[in-house]
């Protein structure tokens, strides 16, 4: 069905007041007669907006696992976290779900369903809806599987994480590594067991890396790497084509990536909480420095819709500046070159927002497709 949003003011280059008529899947065009039986949107008063494309949301985990010990069907996890992300104006979607050495839910077991399960639910799901593979680096033994759905094309993101040798490091802090433990259903000891032996393995970590990022370029698949500590570990990973940096630890960091070009992600939380819980730079402060290039919802969903206003309202950036944080960039740094931004041809990816204290999604389009109405005073 074609849609007709009348009235409302557009983000294209700037904020202008303009209709906007969608055919099919696609943006038609701008101001222009809409086709006969076209549903129209009055968005009077409220912006239109690309939707956004969150490169890292791993909130996904807490549909699976709300509490520890206490999982539910992935196929339903699904389709809750698809109505809650499109109620927060996410149309593309990379549910990052970490595969671990650990058994639960970093398991193999709960990564091979949810590959499976985007792969089948995804033509249903509101949300263009990927995998984001977290994968541990230590986790040695998943190598070849991964590279067979790198091959396959199962995976959206493949992102190199190192968890090991801080979780090894948090002895002192017995609280945090019991939710860790509790994720897994193991004992202390066998859980702290475990962790050494898959740090014992560190000397083969490097050449695998390489591997995966060698089969990952070559299956066109984007590679992200996460923490990066320091201006060499970027400089290692830039070597083996991974060109975005996911939370960079500092801003030494950032300003590599930045210097050569390189996405930096940094989280929307972060920006909306005022600064990171875990002493890692201030988000809204990397922006103003032009040193974030994208934010990611990470943990909180709602936070991706708020950082941007909060960000132009506190003249950090200006609006397009903030917004493009969450569609333009993030779609550009994973290849996805038909979305992202509102111009004749793109995807119809369409969020109407009204501009409140705490903005609200009264609309979700994704593909053309009107999926999520928060106001029906819209169809008037």
């Amino acid at each position: 069905m074609s849609l007709h949003i009348t009235g409302g003011t557009v983000l294209t280059a700037a904020l202008t007041r303009a209709d906007l008529v969608t055919d099919g899947s696609s943006i038609a065009a701008l101001d222009a007669s809409p086709p006969a039986g076209a549903l129209r949107l009055d968005a009077t008063g409220l912006l239109v907006l690309p939707g956004m494309v969150d490169c890292h949301g791993d909130a996904f985990e807490r549909h699976i696992m709300p509490r520890p010990r206490v999982s539910f069907d992935i196929d339903l996890a699904l389709r809750d976290a698809d109505r809650a992300m499109l109620s927060c104006g996410i149309t593309t979607a990379f549910h990052g779900v970490t595969w671990s050495w650990e058994p639960g839910l970093r398991g193999a077991g709960n990564a091979r369903r949810l590959v499976e399960a985007i792969a089948r639910l995804g033509p249903e799901l509101g949300a263009d809806t990927r995998f984001h593979l977290r994968h541990e680096t230590f986790n040695l033994d998943a190598e070849a599987e991964i590279i067979e759905w790198l091959q396959a094309g199962r995976v959206g993101v493949l992102a190199f994480n190192d968890h090991t040798g801080g979780i090894l490091k948090e002895t002192t802090r017995p609280d945090k590594v019991a939710k860790m433990v509790e994720r897994t259903g193991l004992s202390h000891a066998d859980f702290m067991a475990l962790a050494q032996n898959a740090h014992d393995r560190g000397d083969d970590v490097p050449e695998s890396v390489a591997r995966l990022a060698k089969a990952s370029l070559a299956a066109g698949i984007p590679t992200l790497s996460h923490d990066d500590m320091s201006p060499d570990m970027r400089r290692w990973y830039r070597s083996l084509g991974v060109t975005v940096a996911e939370f960079p630890m500092d801003e030494a960091t950032a300003r590599e990536a930045v210097a050569h070009d390189e996405a930096t992600v940094f989280g929307a939380p972060n920006v909306v909480r005022g600064g990171s819980h875990t002493g890692c730079p201030a988000a809204e402060d990397m922006v103003g420095k032009r040193l974030c290039t994208i934010l990611a919802s990470d943990y909180y969903y709602p936070a991706l819709l708020l950082a941007p206003f909060m960000l132009a309202r506190n003249g950090t950036a200006s609006f397009p500046e903030a917004w493009r944080l969450v569609s333009e960039a993030p779609a550009e740094a994973l290849g996805l070159a038909d979305r992202g931004v509102i111009a004749p041809g793109r995807r119809a990816d369409l969020i109407i927002v009204e501009d409140a204290p705490q903005p609200r999604v009264v609309a979700t389009i994704a593909g053309g497709k009107l999926v999520q109405l928060a106001d029906q005073r819209l169809l008037a």
